[in-house]
Order: structure tokens, then sequence, then C-alpha cells
């Protein structure tokens, strides 16, 4: 029988980093591609940011 592991699970700062560094490129690319295709409004912009969050947090959780 195996003997429990001791200690706790370290949250890395780098998946914190990561997340908030994609976070920033999903929205930076979003809005780019909103303003090219003529669309870019005070809703799609709210949108890129809720996608750019969901990314952020997606990339934070799945690494941990």
């Amino acid at each position: 029988m195996a003997a429990p592991l001791q200690g706790e699970i370290k949250k890395g700062r780098a998946s914190l980093i990561g997340g908030i560094a994609v976070g920033i490129a999903v929205l930076a690319l979003w809005t780019m591609i909103a303003r090219d295709l003529g669309i870019a409004s005070t809703m799609t912009l709210i949108a890129g940011l809720a996608a750019a969050v969901a990314v952020a947090v997606w990339i934070r959780i799945a690494d941990l």
C-alpha cells in the first residue's frame, strides 16, 4: 500500500502570468479583427473582453 502524499500543492506563478498574457493577446486580436471587419462597437468589445477573461481563467485553471 502506498503512503499518502504529504504537503500541499503549490500554485505556480507561471500559470497566472501566462493566463494574463494570453488574455491580453486574445483581446488585442479580437479588437484588431473586429476593426478590420468593420464591426468594432461597444458590444463587440465587451464580447471580446468576456472571451479574453474566459481564456485567461481557463489557462490558469488548466495549469494548476
